[in-house]
């Protein structure tokens, strides 16, 4: 009975969601070995296949041949899990290996891994607040719920700065003592609308005021620099960042987090962080595949130049319709429908209608009334398949009364 009552009061919670058309669905997709964008989506008794335009594997690296070959070979090698967390039995040559592949990436000292991107920050910044005595955190305000999360775990004092704003960014810190600890903490290549932050501008404030700075580039790493180390690698800026963090699981095809920085910081964070200390670390197979997807980038080019190039063609073409498309600095193209009930009904009717599969981007993810498609062309969406989308969603901005650009 007292089970019961605890479900309607969860249940009317789940319920406000629905009506605000805030739900969320999963949808059963495989991806198709070989065969990406294609995927074969279960739903309502019925197997058919359709086309992904919302994978963070940007650059298809979850099925290219040398990452699965690094995969099977490490399972043969070693067999599934890793054992234990890292100070116990987890740590493998795999392990070891990755790091410095990520160390070498960023030009740092070494790197540590996190069992995901969101680990690594709220771990790091969290450790990094408690560690530093006094410490106050300037924080971009459109940074990742997983920042946000380990600056407010730290207990430190935070100071919150207009997105991308440098005169506010130099006001606040124009506030602080000279000799006070100061972290500023911001993201490359913001996702959800695609910009970039100005890195060099931000950098150089950091050596005037004496802050660290702590940069979140999970949505650039792979895709951006002569090797793929993100934004910073290709601004030159590689020497400027302290702390860089990034993820395996975006553009590299995999899983996982990590935090690249200088010899001291690595080991501060290794010995007090505890989501690093009591958590298993990731299975070997997977930091071979991410070791062979990193060298892989690091040596070609050929994949991000197509994503690049896919990019702006869909671009181009949902504007040439009147789409209301934002037009950006980076790989994501995010288009605007302004309703949650709408965005909703637009992805059903794309997956029903059409066989596009893409979910639809709706609060707490963005502000209400910014509602959106944030499609993530890749290498392997070719140009019939760019056409094919923007024709069904011009059919269906029609049909459903959507508001186009102006």
């Amino acid at each position: 009975m007292t089970q019961k009552k605890y479900d309607r009061t969860l249940t009317h919670a789940i319920d406000r969601l629905r009506a605000e058309g805030r739900y969320r669905e999963f949808a059963d997709i495989c991806r198709v070995r070989g065969r990406f964008p294609r995927a074969l989506y279960r739903g309502q008794g019925a197997e058919r296949e359709v086309t992904v335009w919302c994978s963070n594997d940007y650059l298809g690296m979850g099925q290219h041949p040398a990452v699965l070959a690094a995969m099977h070979a490490a399972i043969d090698d070693v067999g599934a899990g890793s054992g234990g967390t890292r100070n116990i039995s987890g740590t493998t040559h795999y392990h070891v290996e990755l790091e410095q592949e990520l160390a070498d990436l960023h030009g740092k000292d070494a790197a540590l891994l996190f069992n995901s991107g969101y680990m690594a920050n709220e771990a790091t910044l969290s450790s990094l607040v408690r560690a530093l005595p006094n410490c106050i955190v300037l924080s971009d305000e459109l940074n990742h719920a997983s920042m946000i999360e380990g600056i407010r775990h730290g207990g430190g004092e935070k100071l919150i700065w207009r997105h991308n704003d440098l005169a506010d960014l130099e006001a606040k810190l124009s506030t602080l003592a000279a000799d006070r600890p100061k972290l500023i903490a911001f993201e490359s290549v913001y996702s959800m609308d695609g910009d970039i932050a100005p890195l060099a501008e931000i950098c150089a404030l950091a050596r005037h005021h004496g802050a660290l700075t702590y940069l979140d580039e999970v949505h650039a790493v792979g895709m951006y620099g002569p090797r793929g180390g993100g934004i910073a690698e290709r601004e030159g800026l590689l020497g400027e960042i302290d702390i860089i963090e990034g993820t395996l699981a975006k553009a590299f095809g995999l899983m996982g987090g990590y935090i690249a920085a200088n010899a001291t910081i690595i080991d501060a964070i290794r010995s007090f962080a505890p989501g690093f200390i009591f958590t298993t670390s990731i299975a070997p197979a997977i930091a071979a595949g991410a070791t062979a997807a990193i060298r892989h980038l690091k040596s070609s080019s050929l994949e991000r130049q197509l994503q690049s190039r896919h990019a702006k063609l869909l671009t181009a073409s949902l504007k040439a319709r009147g789409l209301p498309v934002t037009e950006t600095e980076s790989h994501i193209v995010p288009l605007i429908v302004g309703d949650p009930v709408k965005c909703k009904a637009l992805t059903d009717r794309l997956l029903s209608d059409f066989s596009i599969y893409v979910q639809p981007i709706n609060y707490p993810t963005v502000p209400k009334g910014t509602e959106r498609l944030r499609l993530t062309p890749g290498p392997l969406h070719g140009e019939l398949e760019i056409s094919k989308l923007v024709a069904a969603l011009d059919q269906l901005w029609t049909e459903m009364m959507l508001r186009r650009a102006a």
